[in-house]
């Protein structure tokens, strides 16, 4: 089962009857045959389950409150005009703040008489202005109206779950603070307060106690295990010992286990230079690994990337990456390389991951000191790039997102490459510039650019700007 919704079908009384239960039945036979569960009043409480009193708003209101645990958004059907008043009070009422979606069903031009007229196409508005009017923010379907059964309701029905996993996701996020941030690295400071304010928690651990958990792990079996995941994860080059696969095996366990046990969604990883220093080995792979499973992790302790991570994660169903923006590509100006040591996620590669020493770090930490990066080209395809920010002197958290696609051009250097084309990067990286964004941006798979902005937007209040 996926998301749960609470459906609202409402009606205005001298409209015909049976268009209410076709599209009651249809609704809940489409929610049901896509996977998702549904919590609506019966024909028991409600005239024909359909909602267009006062009393049977407060019906409804108390049959959601009961199920505010499963409930992630709201759908509201308008078989024809509807009771706008009767809508805007049961979601008031039952004090869920969740996403709502307003759909209205499609007249059939041929059948304009008495027997079958919906006038939903108005009746959508008048309950749009009720739900404004209240402060309860929206989103609405890809046509003013439509039919139940249409593939574009469908769509819309997706996007919409996609828009209440992001809500719900970052409403109530624990982010994993594993080590602080690079002594080097300001630009990855950011406001805890604010995220507190938002509903974001920050769970911090010292990278010492991350070495420890992992040099302190006596498990053998569990330890051989991980080492075999990490070789089929993975092409390990023969150069690098069975010791370093052992060391890399144990990390991954610690992080794993320390943001399973603080019931972390994300987590973000001091990656350099301590964990070299004084433990041997990257922080890449398991970062990459968890990623993949779900539990996405950001490089150089930016627990904003983290946070945007999880929200791609939510709104794609698939890992993020995590880059930097880093280098243009000859005078092609809507084109660049994003890359990094890297993270990925092995599902964001062409080819199989090569797991390997660190470049650049190695030249200073040493070789021996730097085993466990990904490396490799990313896939071509669509992609969807997203940065959330803390800004303290407007005490707001910010975003900017956007759309582009991968290239499979192939990029003259090592690491994690990703070759970019954005429509207007150079606007892009203006925009970055003036408004104090880092210099790290998520990637995800896929276009959900717009279910990231009417999230972040819409639900969760933050400044967003839409790059076109």
């Amino acid at each position: 089962m996926k998301e749960t919704f609470g459906l609202i079908v409402t009606s205005r009384s001298f409209f015909p009857a049976h268009l209410i239960k076709e599209a009651r039945d249809s609704v809940l036979g489409l929610l049901d045959s896509m996977g998702y569960g549904c919590i609506s009043v019966d024909e028991d409480s409600c005239r024909m389950g359909a909602v267009q009193t006062h009393e049977e708003a407060l019906t409804c209101a108390r049959l959601f409150s009961r199920n505010r645990e499963l409930i992630s958004g709201i759908i509201v059907v308008l078989p024809n005009f509807g009771e706008e008043s009767a809508v805007a009070d049961a979601i008031q009422l039952s004090g869920l703040e969740v996403p709502v979606l307003v759909q209205a069903c499609d007249d059939d031009f041929d059948k304009l008489d008495m027997a079958n007229r919906r006038d939903a196409f108005c009746g959508k508005l008048s309950v749009c202005n009720d739900l404004y009017q209240l402060g309860i923010p929206f989103t609405d379907t890809s046509t003013h109206t439509c039919r139940i059964d249409s593939p574009e309701f469908r769509a819309d029905i997706e996007r919409f779950a996609a828009v209440c996993r992001v809500t719900k996701a970052l409403r109530s996020a624990r982010i994993a603070l594993l080590g602080v941030r690079p002594s080097a690295f300001r630009t990855v400071r950011f406001s805890e307060k604010l995220l507190q304010r938002a509903g974001v928690d920050v769970e911090t651990v010292d990278m010492s106690t991350v070495i420890h958990r992992a040099e302190a792990i006596e498990d053998e079996a569990l330890i051989d295990k991980k080492a075999a995941e990490i070789r089929a994860y993975g092409a390990v080059p023969p150069y690098i010992g069975p010791e370093k696969v052992e060391k890399q095996a144990r990390l991954c366990l610690a992080v794993q286990q320390l943001v399973e046990e603080l019931d972390c969604d994300a987590s973000a990883v001091q990656c350099w230079d301590a964990l070299e220093n004084y433990y041997g080995c990257a922080a890449c792979l398991a970062m990459s690994m968890m990623g993949e499973a779900g539990k996405p992790s950001a490089c150089e302790s930016d627990v904003m990337g983290a946070l945007t991570m999880l929200a791609m994660d939510r709104a794609a169903g698939s890992a993020p990456a995590y880059m930097d923006w880093n280098n243009n590509i000859r005078e092609e100006r809507d084109k660049c390389l994003s890359q990094h040591c890297s993270n990925f996620p092995r599902s964001f590669f062409g080819a199989p991951v090569e797991i390997e020493n660190l470049d650049v770090l190695s030249t200073t930490l040493g070789a021996e000191n730097c085993f466990g990066c990904c490396k490799g080209q990313v896939a071509a395809g669509p992609m969807t790039f997203a940065k959330l920010s803390t800004d303290d002197f407007t005490g707001r958290i910010c975003a900017y997102v956007g759309e582009g696609e991968f290239l499979d051009e192939p990029m003259p250097t090592k690491g994690g490459l990703a070759c970019c084309r954005i429509e207007n990067l150079q606007g892009l990286m203006k925009y970055i510039c003036s408004n104090g964004f880092e210099h790290h941006v998520a990637f995800v798979r896929g276009h959900v650019a717009d279910v990231l902005c009417e999230a972040f937007g819409k639900y969760l209040g933050y400044s967003v700007y839409r790059h076109v």
